[in-house]
This record gives C-alpha cells, sequence and structure tokens, in this order.
C-alpha cells in the first residue's frame, strides 16, 4: 500500500509521499482507491470524484477548480486544473474566523551574541563596506581584498558589496534602494561599515543619510571616491579603523528575546506545505513566545490565503495594512500588464504544487498561528515584537536582501528543489524532502521530510531550533555562509535616465 497524506479532513486531493504507479492502491478514510494513473512524489490524488468548475480543496481551502470532471484515482494537477484568483479585492476583518494565537511561554532561550551599544544584538560581527552606486564595486572588492590583514578573531568576516543601481535612479525607485541599504547599515550583524560613493551619482551620499537617520559615528564611516587621490588606500585606511572598532565586541550570553528571523520559501514542492514550512512556523511560534521576532514575506505568495493572515491582524489597523499590501502589490502586477496569477515557477510545477493558492496556502504557514502585529513597506525595518509581514516580491534574492534590511539577524529558507545563494546574513536552508537533503548536503542545512517519516513536530522543532541557536551562537555555520555572498538584490521599479 502507498503512503499517502491527506492534510486536512475537508481535502479531495491527497499528496503522494513516494512515487505511485499506476494500478497501485491507496487507502483514504478507510477506504481502498485504485489509482489511475502515475503520479509523481509530491504531487496530487483525487481521493473522491471531482465535477467540472468545482473547487479542488486542499489544507482545508480551495486551491483552483476543476478545468473537467476528475475521477477518484486521478493524479490532479495543471492539466486538470486552473486558479481561480481574479483582480483586486475588497476584505472583512474576521478575527473570530482566525487560527491565531496569543503566543507566550515559560520556555527560555539563550545563545551567545554580539552586544551593541545601541541595545541590539548581532549574531555575526562583520565589518561592510556598502557602495551607494554601482559604480564603486571594483573599489570596493579592492578595499575589501587589502583590509585582511586587519581581521581578528573577534571579527567574523570583512565584506564588500557591490549591486548596479545608485545612477540615474529617480523617485520611488530610488528611495527604495536607499532604504535597503540603510537597513543593511543598521543590521546588528554588521560591527562597523563603511559606506562608498563615487560623488556624481543621483544617490549622494548627503541624501542616503537622510534616509539613514540616526548614526554612530565610530561604527558608520563615510568616503567619497572622486574627492580623494587614492580611494583605494584611504578607504583601507577607514576599515582599519573600523575593524578596531568592531574588535571591542565578543560574544556574551543572551536572550532569545533579541533575535529576529526571516521566513522565505523558494523552489517549493508537494512537501513544502506538509513538513518544511509548518516546521518554520513552528519555529515563528517558538521564538515568539519567547518575546523574539519573524518576519515573513513575498507578497505574491500570500495571494489566495490572503485572508488567512488578515484575520490575525493585531486590530484594524493592521487588517487595513495588510489589505494594502496584498492589493498594492496586485496593482503593481496589473500595471505591467501581467496576470495576479502568474505562478508557480516551472520548478514549483514540477514538485507537485499546481496553483498560486497552492503554493500560498503552504507559504503562509512559515508564519505560523502568531497574532499580525505590524506590516512594513518595503526597506522598512522591523520595531514591534512577534510576527510582521514585509512588502517584497517573491523572488528569493531580493526578499532574503529585503529581511535582512528589515532587521533579519537570520533567514530560515524552506526549499524542495534546492539553492545555494547567499545573502548579506545567515541563511538557512530547510529541505522539505529527505531526498534533497541527503543529495544536496553542500546546499541544504536541515532535513524537514524526517516529518513524513516518523518524527514528530515537537521532536523537529526542538533539533532544529537548537540548531538555529548554534548558528546565532557562532557554534554552527549555514552551509550558505561557505558560498559568495557580495552580491545584493535590490527591487528595481522605475525609470533609469
Amino acid at each position: 500500500m502507498k503512503k499517502i497524506c491527506k492534510i486536512n479532513p475537508k481535502d479531495n486531493v491527497a499528496v503522494a509521499v513516494d512515487r505511485i504507479a499506476k494500478g497501485d492502491t491507496i487507502t483514504v478514510n478507510s477506504q481502498t482507491i485504485i489509482v489511475r494513473e502515475d503520479i509523481p512524489a509530491g504531487h496530487k490524488v483525487a481521493v473522491c470524484d471531482i465535477a467540472q468548475e468545482a473547487d479542488v480543496v486542499k489544507y482545508g481551502f480551495p486551491i483552483g477548480m476543476a478545468k473537467m470532471a476528475i475521477i477518484q484515482g486521478s493524479w490532479v494537477h495543471t492539466h486538470n486544473v486552473r486558479s481561480k484568483l481574479g483582480s483586486l479585492l475588497e476584505y472583512t476583518y474576521e478575527p473570530e474566523k482566525a487560527d491565531r494565537e496569543e503566543l507566550a511561554g515559560s520556555k527560555h532561550y539563550e545563545f551567545l551574541g554580539y552586544p551593541r551599544s545601541d541595545g541590539t544584538v548581532g549574531v555575526r560581527n562583520e565589518v561592510w563596506i556598502i557602495p551607494t552606486v554601482g559604480c564603486v564595486n571594483g573599489i570596493a572588492r579592492a578595499i575589501e581584498e587589502q583590509a585582511q590583514t586587519y581581521k581578528t578573531e573577534h571579527i567574523d568576516g570583512i565584506y564588500a558589496y557591490s549591486h548596479p543601481h545608485g545612477c540615474s535612479q529617480l523617485g520611488d525607485d530610488q528611495l527604495n534602494m536607499q532604504k535597503i541599504l540603510s537597513g543593511l547599515v543598521h543590521n546588528p550583524n554588521a560591527g562597523a561599515v563603511l559606506v562608498l560613493g563615487l560623488g556624481c551619482e543621483n544617490n549622494q551620499i548627503s541624501l542616503l543619510k537622510e534616509v539613514l537617520g540616526d548614526y554612530d559615528a565610530q561604527r558608520v564611516q563615510f568616503l567619497v571616491c572622486q574627492e580623494v587621490e587614492d580611494e583605494i588606500a584611504v578607504g583601507t585606511a577607514i576599515v582599519k579603523e573600523l575593524c578596531a572598532y568592531a574588535n571591542q565586541f565578543y560574544r556574551q550570553t543572551c536572550d532569545a528575546s533579541q533575535l529576529t528571523i526571516g521566513l522565505k520559501c523558494g523552489g517549493s514542492d508537494g512537501f513544502s506545505g506538509i513538513t518544511a514550512n509548518p516546521l518554520v512556523g513552528e519555529i515563528s511560534n517558538r521564538l515568539i513566545a519567547a518575546g523574539g521576532t519573524s518576519i515573513l514575506t513575498e507578497v505574491p505568495e500570500m495571494f489566495g490565503a490572503e485572508t488567512l493572515l488578515m484575520n490575525r491582524a493585531r486590530n484594524e489597523e493592521v487588517f487595513r495594512k495588510t489589505e494594502l499590501l496584498i492589493n498594492n502589490f496586485k496593482e503593481y502586477f496589473m500595471r505591467y500588464g501581467e496576470k495576479v496569477d502568474e505562478n508557480p515557477s516551472p520548478g514549483n510545477k514540477a514538485g507537485g504544487i499546481t496553483t498560486l493558492e497552492d503554493k500560498s496556502l503552504g507559504c503562509v504557514q512559515k508564519g505560523g498561528r502568531a497574532i499580525v502585529e505590524d506590516v512594513l513597506d518595503y526597506g522598512g525595518q522591523a520595531v514591534k515584537k512577534g510576527l510582521n509581514l514585509l512588502q517584497a516580491p517573491g523572488n528569493d534574492l531580493v526578499a532574503a536582501n529585503a529581511l535582512a534590511a528589515a532587521g533579519a539577524h537570520l533567514v530560515l529558507f524552506t526549499t524542495g528543489r534546492g539553492t545555494p545563494f547567499a545573502c548579506p546574513v545567515p541563511t538557512i536552508k530547510v529541505a522539505s524532502n529527505s531526498y534533497l537533503a541527503g543529495f544536496k548536503k553542500n546546499w541544504v542545512d536541515f532535513d524537514a521530510g524526517s516529518l513524513v517519516h516518523g518524527e514528530t513536530m515537537d521532536e523537529a522543532a526542538k533539533r532544529f531550533f537548537q540548531y538555529i541557536l548554534d548558528v546565532a551562537s557562532g557554534k554552527e555555520h549555514a552551509k550558505s555562509e561557505k558560498l559568495d555572498k557580495h552580491e545584493l538584490a535590490i527591487f528595481k521599479d522605475g525609470v533609469i535616465l
């Protein structure tokens, strides 16, 4: 008998845990079903007849509509299901319908972090070189290379970041970039920062400072390359000073309430909403119960599941901000003539994700059961403890950078397909299936596939939370930290002169 997973009693489909061949039998609610066609692992099988135009239900909610009549035992996927998503919607705040919880607990967690003078804590003590404009990317890397001699045992690394923006940008597009750069400057994983400008760019350092706000002049220094004769020598000398400043910090015992984690998924498969995403949601619950903060992003992958988040809003004001978050992003799609349901990706579909609703209902599980405390604009920084929603696209690199700029110390990234990318903060990859975890050991940090092979959620969450604390403490390093993390990905939506 082949193993399948029916997630919710209301569902009319189930997920194949292993590949099922035509003619195999499965059992659902004590009923034996003969499978009518080959079904790949992670894909869906109809557990009853589904009429044409009837809802296809997974996670207890519609993930689309049947294009044709689907017979029990049939493969359910893009060939016979279409999305029900449309354009802008009006929403009603209905908190009584939400699976929401005031999370609080007596469990106390600690990690070894770097307390900063402003009261924040870092999980890494790095020196960052951040360009205002792409023209100085090469200079930034040259300064990074020459400054390595000033790295000490208390400094985890010296990194120059690069991006192609900052010149010939206008309006909100430039402001968005400035907000991301400012958020990175403020991220407590950076013990010290050199902001490197050219001098003639639209994104002048003087303008960036207006967005940056208050900063510690010992921790953050600036250099305009056109104003000095040898910018590499001057920049390296500044980084030497910054290293001396950063070297004063050392790891101390910190409470987990000072941790902020980013929540992101990419390359999802049919197991993501069963294993990795619910596991990350449980981690978010436990951190928030301990007084910490989590940030959920990738707005297009909330489409179709947005009411689950809206009804968990702390109050009417947060609900309205969530409504704007969703509809503003839909308007962004429509402004460029794109369909709101233009997702999932080819890799998602190959892994068993059929519609955007299918992906979204799995995606939002990363937010657990916590009440939504705040909604952040792109480039915004989290100031409220608990669960925050962040405006950013589904693109893995752009969204992960937005999480780092929002103040995330770490990003928990779930995947069913695998990805090697890195961002400025440690990015922990969580495999949704054990095959991927074994096949890509050099990419994957944690195997959530154990949840379909007998491990309980409590057992997996205990192991994973301890691993996260070990990464935060520097006892472990995410696999992505061994890869190149020099490139910043920034959302672009505007005119280039």
